[in-house]
């Protein structure tokens, strides 16, 4: 759990330089009026991102500056972000400061780099929930109820609310694909056109794989026969010889006179005979590459009509391959891949009936999710208000009532809505519901949102109240009071440290007072003390124990702190305290 250490101020109102030791469970900050204990407040207030009053720069002073220390837990919500914004953890601690300056700007830095004072206003949603005369966050926003009012419900919420949002984000994923189906119909009708009318072109020409290839040699032989069937007429002639021409010399005859002029002699050394081997093989090479020309002439003719085909043909294949690839083999795979797409457009009107379908029987089935989730929260919100009504009876509110108002929003129209209670309602992921506290402090009165429905003190008291039901709902580790105890004594006073006590068992509590009644049931007593020229120093924070702690809770009951009444008082409350702990 996170846990507010300690806080330093300087130059702040009353306090010149001070640290405030804090503790885990209870602490409770006492002194005189004026002694300096609401600049605690006021601290906590600029560390989360409150708004920098320069008047609050005490006198002669450049510069207010606030600088807290929290122990955090890995996996932290407030960690998370806090290294999103480049923070890095001291010993497992998050570092804030906050200046102010006299002119009137103002800097944040975060785990030791400068920030955005909006980043500390988002800690402090996860890390203190601040209740006090002038300042109030946590469970008065409005979208931290119902998430609070979820957790405080448990599985009656919890296994429809799972059912309900994986409905909700199938709904959203099906809707998105339909949406682009239809918005982008006209679109993808010119793609199946367009895909149509080249594959048909492709299709006319019927083109083979390596066709082009094949053509272009084909045409290239074609163009120059005249001369291919001369250049091989002239070299069969050289190899051969010619009939009409007894006395031509060629390459045959030549060749066969080598090897009869060696054939004689051969037998008397290996390497001669060798020889005559290879001019054999020359010989027998003459006579088939002879052989072959002789053919190759008198195959090849001049055809202009087959040359006249074969460009024609070659013509209709670059065509193709002007559009749709740099060769035949590229048009082909064009073809096979826009046959494909070409089957999936063509199937869009199908896909979109199934997607309708499908879209309206989930809408169908989160208006049942929804209606359930909205039951479970109705009944979770009324054994609350009960318990909160009972918890204010006994914190000197005895009239007033706590309620949730658990209500939709009214849709358009039905496209855009789901069926809640015979109506169509606005939804969202956490379902169709907007949960918001009420208070009615008196009988008559009508019930307000909690913020409008009390004074300072009766607020601190109502969320007291609040967080001691939700105690171990909300997850918010550190609570601060201010004015809790604004207009209570006596028996009163005593269950408001009581309930700060029980609180404090799940959570950190930092509770500003001046009732001994609460002081009594703190773990840790923090005393505020001014110096004589009015100023709190580093000194003037003090921890009290012991002799001391008696000592001030006899001032605080009765002004005097050597009353031997007020001392036995004291010491009983002390000891009642114990006893309830």
């Amino acid at each position: 759990m996170s846990v507010l250490e300690e806080m330093r101020i300087r130059s702040l109102g009353v306090i010149d330089d001070a640290v405030v030791e804090l503790s885990p469970g209870f602490t409770a900050v006492t002194g005189e009026t004026g002694a300096g204990k609401t600049m605690v407040v006021t601290s906590l207030g600029l560390l989360l991102g409150g708004r920098a009053d320069p008047a609050l720069v005490r006198v002669g002073a450049k510069a207010a500056v606030v600088e807290g220390r929290i122990t955090v837990s890995d996996g932290d919500a407030a960690v998370l972000r806090a290294e999103e914004a480049g923070a890095e953890l001291d010993d497992g601690a998050l570092l804030i400061s906050r200046t102010v300056s006299a002119e009137g700007r103002s800097r944040a830095h975060l785990g030791g780099r400068s920030v955005p004072v909006g980043v500390l206003t988002e800690l402090a949603d996860e890390l203190v929930a601040v209740h006090g005369q002038t300042d109030q966050q946590g469970l008065l926003k409005p979208a931290r109820q119902r998430g609070a009012l979820d957790r405080y419900a448990g599985d009656g919420v919890e296994v429809p609310h799972a059912k309900y949002a994986a409905a909700y984000r199938r709904l959203r994923a099906v809707a998105t694909e339909l949406d682009e189906l239809t918005t982008r119909a006209r679109e993808r009708a010119q793609e199946a056109d367009l895909l149509r009318f080249g594959l048909n072109e492709v299709a006319a020409v019927e083109p083979l794989p390596g066709e082009d290839v094949e053509l272009a040699a084909e045409a290239e032989r074609l163009g120059h026969a005249e001369a291919l069937a001369s250049a091989a007429s002239l070299a069969h002639t050289a190899l051969a010889g010619n009939p009409e021409d007894p006395e031509s010399v060629d390459a045959t005859t030549v060749v066969a006179a080598a090897g009869q002029a060696l054939e004689g002699v051969r037998a008397h050394d290996p390497a001669l005979a060798a020889l005559a081997d290879r001019v054999g093989e020359i010989s027998i090479l003459l006579a088939d590459v002879s052989g072959e020309l002789a053919g190759y002439a008198d195959q090849l003719d001049a055809d202009p009509v087959r040359l006249a085909v074969v460009e024609e043909r070659r013509a209709a294949l670059t065509a193709l391959t002007r559009k749709y690839g740099e060769d035949i083999a590229a048009v082909l795979a064009w073809a096979q891949e826009g046959s494909g797409r070409l089957t999936e457009l063509e199937g869009d009107d199908e896909r979109i009936g199934e997607l309708t379908a499908e879209r309206d029987a989930l809408r169908a089935e989160l208006s049942v999710l929804g209606q359930a989730l909205t039951d479970a929260r109705t009944e979770a919100a009324a054994r609350f208000a009960d318990a909160v009504t009972e918890e204010l009876a006994s914190l000197a509110m005895p009239h007033a009532r706590v309620s949730f108002a658990v209500r939709q929003t009214e849709a358009a129209d039905e496209a855009s809505g789901i069926d809640i209670g015979g109506r169509s309602v606005l939804y969202g992921p956490s379902g169709a519901d907007e949960v918001e506290l009420l208070l009615a402090p008196h009988p008559g009165a009508q019930p307000r949102p909690i913020a409008k429905g009390a004074s300072g003190g009766e607020l601190s008291r109502v969320m007291l109240a609040v967080e001691v039901v939700f105690a171990g709902s909300d997850p918010v580790p550190t609570y601060l009071f201010d004015e809790v105890d604004a207009g209570v004594g006596g028996k009163a006073a005593v269950e408001v440290g009581r309930r700060l006590a029980k609180l404090a068992r799940s959570a950190q509590v930092v509770v500003v007072t001046h009732l001994p009644q609460v002081a009594a049931f703190a773990d840790r007593q923090l005393l505020v003390e001014k110096t004589v020229d009015g100023s709190v120093t580093r000194s003037g924070v003090t921890v009290l124990e012991g002799e001391d702690r008696v000592r001030e809770l006899s001032r605080m009951l009765a002004g005097q702190e050597d009353s031997e009444t007020a001392r036995a008082h004291a010491e009983e409350l002390l000891a009642t305290a114990r006893a309830d702990g």
